[in-house]
């Protein structure tokens, strides 16, 4: 059972709730999406196949418990639900990056979905799965990566349309890395009194020369 893989590192993570904490990523090939902000393009196609076992010695290797699944857009291919499984299962807290246009509904319940909702700026708004957000769990996070005012209009229209009163798991509202100037976003989103949170990545912060994620 083998997996393509684009690499295996051990950085900071740099988003969600988890961000500022240890973690080891492991980056797999391919992606159904051309998001026009995408910072891993070098992961569309570079990869070497690797099995589970081969994964899990490498990630453990780092000593490290918290690992990301991410891409490229991990759930397409086959064996990622079973590698998701398996460091479950050894007692790691895994977090699936995904893309939002495939069905997390094959994934671990107990892994920790980060489901991001394309917006227009993306080029990629018509591949939204939505019904994705109505088998989110509560330890589920969502995700919106902003590149301007009218993708801030959308991602504010997705939210009142999905949920009226309030979002029943945490919302981040992330600037487009130098698209969406941080502040106006800041701004807008005090201005609506936003049931979300403002997002920045933190790896950008710390190594905002380094052309790969960490």
């Amino acid at each position: 059972m083998h997996l393509i893989v684009n690499e295996i590192f051990y950085s900071i993570q740099g988003e969600s709730l988890y961000s500022g904490f240890p973690c080891v990523f492991v980056r797999l090939t391919g992606c159904n999406l051309r998001c026009s902000y995408c910072d891993t393009r070098y992961a569309y196609e570079d990869g070497e196949p690797m099995t589970i076992d081969e994964i899990i010695n490498r990630v453990g290797s780092y000593k490290c418990r918290l690992v990301e699944i991410t891409g490229g857009e991990p759930l397409i291919q086959e064996h990622t639900p079973e590698l998701i499984r398996r460091f479950i299962n050894i007692g790691h807290t895994v977090l699936l990056e995904t893309n939002g246009s495939i069905d997390i509904g094959c994934a671990d319940p107990g892994c920790i979905k980060i489901v991001d909702i394309k917006c227009p700026g993306s080029g990629e708004s018509h591949k939204n799965n939505l019904s994705n957000l109505k088998i989110l769990s509560p330890h589920d996070q969502i995700k919106f990566v902003l590149t301007d005012r009218t993708d801030y209009e959308f991602a504010k229209e997705i939210m009142v349309s999905q949920w009226p009163a309030a979002p029943p798991i945490p919302v981040f509202f992330s600037p487009a890395h130098q698209r969406l100037n941080p502040a106006d976003l800041a701004e807008w989103m005090l201005g609506d009194r936003i049931n979300a949170r403002l997002h920045m990545q933190l790896h950008k912060i710390l190594w905002p020369t380094m052309e790969k994620s960490r």
